[in-house]
């Protein structure tokens, strides 16, 4: 029997938004998902136009109309997909949330801590799916390094370090108004209070936390703006102290001329360290304490988790959208597994949730509070 492609729905990513596509091409990879419903944008030419361009068949202006909408029909989605500005998050997902319908949001969760922890348990209330797109997390070998450090053979984790360098905001294209995203992403009232440090700094944070298993307990930060006249922060750094002793830094900058998406993770134990980057995806380099180092690759490596996440034979290249695509799959085993209520699938338990999105809300109000008083250090919440 053919099995059923879950029905998605899609809020914002209309004309000239980056990431909506992103999404509905992850949604589809698979053959998982069906975009049958969109509120692509408020203004309803744009709206029509922009459905008409991505083949969805239900076409909305408000994203509450179709909440309530989608909710009623036989037919209605499974699964809504939030893809706008980032003070939109919360309550759109909380209107999808209320109807009983599954929330696939990009990241981060929300603008305050407070929306994030509300979320978190609207979606335990309603019994529903909440996954956050830290699309990193679906990669093979980031996967396999988590393996690695789980089966203990790093030993005990002593340092971990992690960068996520860009330059696309090095000058202040936002004033153009040519830039959209730019536009939205450096003003606070729709990023919320921050910039390059929720937009990217999270990134880093949650993959640093995916692989190692561990999240810091304090952290030292300073916030910084680069550009003149900018009025949210386009570089951060961070000293982290973990509970176990270790140590790390974390720094992220979309004003580093001359990178492009430059993410990189090294990870130091007592028995060897392991060092990812995104760039080159399909690489996982392991070097054992006084040995030498061992490239390994996707597709070769001999592991569940990293096999659930990969499409295509050793030797051909996997990348960003296969990544997005895994947490979509993972994603619809999910749905599938809580609409029948059944327990949740173990290969699909890796995707990122509400949960992984309220830790990173607290990484960013630590990193907040620290910048505020000078790079103090500051504990971390736990909730």
């Amino acid at each position: 029997m053919a099995q059923r492609r879950l029905k998605l729905g899609m809020v914002g990513g209309g004309q000239g938004a980056f990431i909506g596509a992103v999404h509905r091409i992850a949604a589809r990879l698979d053959d998982r998902f069906e975009l049958v419903a969109g509120a692509l944008s408020s203004d309803p030419q744009r709206a029509q136009a922009s459905a008409a361009e991505a083949g969805i068949a239900r076409s909305y202006t408000d994203w509450r109309e179709m909440a309530r909408a989608e909710a009623a029909r036989d037919d209605g989605i499974d699964a809504v997909a939030i893809v706008t500005p980032n003070h939109l998050h919360a309550p759109v997902a909380t209107a999808f949330l209320e109807a009983g319908i599954h929330v696939v949001c990009d990241k981060p969760l929300a603008i305050s801590l407070a929306e994030g922890e509300a979320l978190a348990k609207l979606a335990r209330k309603k019994n529903k799916l909440f996954a956050l797109t830290h699309t990193y997390s679906g990669y093979p070998m980031v996967r396999h390094a988590r393996e690695l450090v789980e089966q203990g053979e790093l030993g005990e984790i002593r340092v971990v370090q992690v960068e996520y360098a860009q330059d696309w905001l090095a000058e202040p294209i936002e004033t153009s108004g040519t830039n959209k995203q730019a536009g939205w992403r450096t003003d606070p009232s729709l990023a919320g209070p921050a910039g390059c440090l929720g937009d990217i700094g999270t990134h880093a944070y949650h993959l640093a936390a995916f692989i190692t298993g561990m999240t810091p307990s304090s952290l030292s930060a300073e916030l910084h703006t680069f550009v003149p006249g900018r009025r949210i922060d386009d570089h951060v750094q961070a000293m982290l102290r973990y509970p176990n002793g270790a140590r790390g830094m974390l720094w992220a900058s979309q004003v580093a001329s001359g990178a492009e998406n430059a993410l990189r993770l090294r990870v130091y134990g007592t028995k060897a360290n392991l060092a990812f980057d995104q760039e080159n995806p399909n690489e996982l380099w392991f070097t054992p304490l006084g040995g030498s180092a061992e490239r390994l690759t996707r597709g070769r490596v001999k592991s569940a988790i990293a096999a659930h996440a990969t499409r295509v034979p050793q030797g051909h290249p996997e990348g960003y959208l296969e990544a997005f695509a895994q947490l979509y799959k993972d994603a619809a085993l999910q749905i599938e597994a809580l609409n029948a209520g059944q327990p949740l699938p173990a290969e699909s338990l890796l995707l990122t949730t509400v949960d992984d999105g309220v830790a990173g809300l607290r990484f960013i109000d630590a990193v907040l509070a620290s910048s505020a008083v000078d790079g103090e250090w500051y504990e971390i919440g736990n909730g």
